[in-house]
């Protein structure tokens, strides 16, 4: 997943990301980790978030 470098690009901090998502900071830390495989339901959060497609998550 390219989470991370999309937030990056996005000049976004984890912090910023999960506030959007309505997510915790500490969750969206641990998917750019790799520690858990979030549901589509977070995924799609978390790309309307970035305002990106979803698929661009996944590719």
């Amino acid at each position: 997943m390219r989470l991370k470098t999309i937030r990056t690009k996005k000049k976004l901090s984890q912090a910023k990301l999960a506030e959007r998502a309505h997510l915790s900071r500490e969750y969206v830390n641990k998917i750019e980790a790799g520690r858990y495989d979030p549901p589509l339901s977070t995924l799609t959060a978390l790309a309307k978030a970035l305002r990106v497609p979803l698929t661009e998550l996944l590719a």
